[in-house]
């Protein structure tokens, strides 16, 4: 029965087997080499500020904000509005329900306040005509029938 013959194995002998004695041959410590992000790779970073609608400011110096996001649906793939809500600091009680607001993020305040609201500065929606008859034929700047010349 050649084929069942197997190769020996070492007999190491330990003080916890079979009384006392010295251990012949110690294991060598198997070492992994550490992965490196390559030098070309930008690092990833975690989202450091959000932007947000308060929907509720009744407590002292904190309020409630509604962040929206679009994220794509796991199984129909398309983008679908996700809502959270985070409570932030408001130092001064400056906000009110409906200002649009940033979440800057900071260290803890509290047990579930870790951001602070910051304002958002208003845009300019300033649209100025080009001349005045694009302004009195509306929004597209094509003159109507009656207003054009024959």
């Amino acid at each position: 029965m050649w084929l069942l013959q197997l190769p020996s194995i070492p007999k190491l002998s330990t003080p916890f087997l079979h009384g006392g004695g010295t251990l012949r041959s110690a294991p060598t410590a198997i070492t992994f080499p550490t992965p490196s992000a390559p030098s070309s790779m930008p690092t990833i970073r975690a989202m450091k500020s959000m932007q947000g609608k308060v929907v509720c400011a009744t407590n002292d110096k904190t309020v409630a904000v509604e962040v929206t996001r679009l994220a794509p649906h796991p199984k129909y793939k398309r983008r679908v509005r996700k809502k959270k809500r985070y409570q932030a600091h408001d130092p001064d009680n400056q906000f009110k329900v409906g200002d649009i607001v940033q979440l800057l993020k900071s260290r803890p305040i509290s047990k579930t306040k870790t951001f602070v609201a910051v304002s958002v500065p208003k845009r300019d929606s300033t649209n100025k005509p080009l001349d005045e008859a694009s302004s009195s034929s509306g929004d597209i700047g094509i003159p109507l029938e009656s207003q054009q010349q024959a």
